[in-house]
């Protein structure tokens, strides 16, 4: 028997069909001539680094939050505001900064072996599906002996990567320099653009020279590479080498995404002096304490950070030397670690009168790079914050501040990584 009920049905969802189809194509032609931006192929959506917490925008009294006589001529106490940014929960760890050792390391195999693929549009990239053959007597091993220490160099006949041959290459473009004067804008921006090269093995011997008349070899021939220390946070890096590791993050990260469609990101970096106290903080302005404050016990007499109690008890907080990241409690940003373990290494260059003259908006005091680490320009002193497992109580405050030269690398002092939030601060979205 017919059905005319469904064939009404079929006759009445065709012409919605047809109409639904002249009203789009009728709007369509309706903005043609229209300002209507250009339609990207993807949206923005935002990202959600791994390991990363988000800071939110926010302004807060950069400086001393207890009395400190000797430092309040210098560092008086000032609003500041800050844009969101998103910081490493905790200090870069060995596992992790072997990460970018094993891939430079890869990297200068591959271009020996020349492993290199090309695509369609005649572009050429290291093969990185390529299985590296590492194992003595093949081809492979034998092309890339001069990885290794030679002659004289090898101790008790053992195979071992000569550090002086990880080498990375990456560029750093002048953006203070080329908007500094009106002049340059009609230069190249090549002018702008230098090329770094940075031997990025951590300084193992650090462990040994930071202490005389004191047995740390121990330390020195196992802490990067033993596994035991795996999640301890990497020492013995210099700020190059901790600025090169930003770099290498963000070209890793970026040709993961663009192999899958996605956006580039903003650059990974070290995170400025006035960003890392207002993160330290954890949105409790005037603690002296990433925990609050005042004390550095809880009530239970617990040690609340790694550092050197008293007047050398060391053991006592749970840890002779560091320990492993994220042992002691967050702060309220979730973030691990902002007082004790390692120092950190930021982005700011030190003047002890540096908050005299910063900016109330993102302070920062910009550091003048050179093509080389031994080529700096003048400004070669660099604020680290936080305090470390061999220093007093007092470096634990929000508001201390102390300093390194940039080519220098020490048994206490690492880092952890930020990046800009792109967009509307997400604070807004909880009013």
């Amino acid at each position: 028997m017919y059905n005319f009920n469904f064939m009404n049905r079929i006759t009445l969802a065709l012409a919605a069909l047809v109409i639904v189809s002249i009203f789009y194509s009728c709007q369509s032609n309706a903005l043609e001539g229209q300002l209507t931006g250009v339609q990207r192929d993807q949206d923005w959506n935002g990202i959600n680094p791994f390991g990363m917490s988000y800071v939110p925008s926010g302004t807060f009294m950069m400086g001393q939050s207890d009395q400190d006589i000797n430092n309040t001529l210098t560092q008086q106490n000032r609003s500041v505001s800050v844009q969101g940014f998103y910081m490493d929960n905790t200090e870069i760890t060995n596992s992790e900064y072997r990460q970018f050792t094993d891939w430079v390391r890869d990297s200068i195999a591959l271009t020996q072996l020349d492993q290199f693929i090309e695509d369609e549009n005649g572009n050429t990239t290291l093969d990185w599906d390529y299985p590296i053959d590492w194992d003595g007597g093949s081809e492979d091993a034998e092309a890339l002996e001069d990885m290794y220490y030679q002659g004289d160099d090898v101790l008790f006949g053992k195979k071992e990567m000569d550090p002086s041959k990880l080498r990375y290459n990456y560029q750093k473009y002048d953006m203070k320099l080329a908007s500094g004067d009106r002049l340059t804008r009609a230069k190249s921006r090549s002018e702008f653009i230098e090329e770094r090269e940075i031997e990025i093995s951590p300084d193992k011997l650090c462990w040994v020279a930071d202490f005389s008349y004191s047995y740390n070899e121990p330390m020195a021939r196992q802490y990067f590479d033993h596994p035991a220390f795996d999640d301890y946070p990497v020492v013995g890096v210099t700020w190059h080498q901790a600025d090169a590791f930003c770099a290498w993050r963000t070209i890793y990260w970026n040709m993961n995404a663009l192999g899958e469609g996605e956006q580039e990101i903003e650059n990974f970096r070290l995170p400025t002096e006035q960003e890392w106290e207002y993160a330290s903080r954890g949105g409790l302005n005037g603690a002296p304490y990433p925990w609050g404050g005042p004390y550095i016990r809880n009530r239970q007499g617990c040690l609340l950070a790694n550092f050197k109690p008293g007047r050398g008890n060391y053991p006592e907080d749970g840890g002779y030397y560091t320990v492993k990241v994220g042992s002691y409690h967050p702060n309220d940003y979730g973030l691990y670690d902002m007082a004790g373990n390692v120092a950190e290494w930021t982005s700011t260059a030190y003047f002890e009168e540096g908050y005299r003259f910063n900016h109330d908006m993102n302070s920062e005091i910009g550091y003048k790079l050179g093509p080389q680490p031994d080529e700096d320009i003048t400004l070669t002193r660099v604020a680290i914050r936080g305090g470390s497992w061999k220093d007093i109580g007092y470096y634990l405050q929000t508001g201390a501040r102390h300093w390194e030269y940039s080519d220098t690398s020490k048994s206490y002092i690492g880092f952890r990584c930020a990046l800009t939030f792109l967009g509307r601060s997400m604070s807004d979205f909880s009013n």
